[in-house]
């Protein structure tokens, strides 16, 4: 069997619940860890110090950008320890490069990180246009992708991003890691596209995401 490369262990929806330090298996073990939002509930001033420690307990190398709930302090922070996602990119490995966009379109709860579709769609072109040449893309937005398995809410109406969809319609990432909605936790596809929302890291929701001989795969997992 082959043996990966790298491992990142993914999630997100932490909302300040610190219990997925525990639940979740091998942090300490992977290469990095990805969040992919939402590590608190509108930022109370101490807040996201508390999750970024619990997380950096296990492991150091971190990557994170704020979600819905999160405020611009949360993005100001993760800037200062160099870990941001949020409006940026990183090469994971030789021809593969991740990129992220936080926050969401607008709910009817008014939570601090929301965007509008349109500058959803800005935000994702302008990260994308900085990524220069690449082979493989993993993706990793706060908000899901509209009309999947992953932003149906209780009722089965999806609230997902339209403008999430049509970036990942042309341009189709490899992978998608996204949350947000924590009762849609599954895997669907959009194109060519796998597209993974973990649900609440307290539920013990993850993605475990490998880089293998040069080629980037990813398994939802749940504790």
């Amino acid at each position: 069997m082959t043996k990966p490369q790298k491992q990142w262990i993914a999630f997100g929806d932490i909302h300040q619940n610190l219990r997925f330090v525990d639940i979740i298996p091998e942090i300490a073990d992977v290469f990095g860890i990805i969040v992919t939002g939402d590590l608190t509930n509108h930022s109370p001033e101490g807040a996201v110090e508390k999750v970024w420690n619990a997380i950096h307990s296990k492991n150091s190398n971190i990557l994170a950008q704020q979600g819905n709930m999160d405020r611009g302090n949360v993005t100001e922070f993760l800037k200062s320890k160099g870990a941001n996602l949020h409006r940026e990119s990183r090469e994971l490995d030789t021809g593969i490069k991740v990129m992220g966009v936080g926050c969401s379109i607008p709910t009817p709860f008014g939570t601090p990180g929301e965007i509008t579709e349109e500058e959803m769609a800005r935000y994702l072109d302008e990260t994308h246009s900085e990524l220069g040449e690449y082979e493989q893309l993993l993706l990793v937005v706060h908000d899901a992708p509209f009309n999947t398995k992953l932003d149906a809410i209780a009722n089965g109406v999806h609230v997902g991003s339209k403008a999430v969809r049509d970036f990942i319609e042309k341009h189709q990432p490899e992978i998608v890691l996204c949350g947000h909605i924590h009762e849609a936790q599954g895997e669907d596809v959009i194109g060519e596209s796998r597209i993974f929302n973990p649900g609440m890291a307290s539920g013990g929701g993850y993605v475990l995401v490998s880089i293998i001989d040069g080629k980037l795969d990813a398994t939802l997992k749940h504790i």
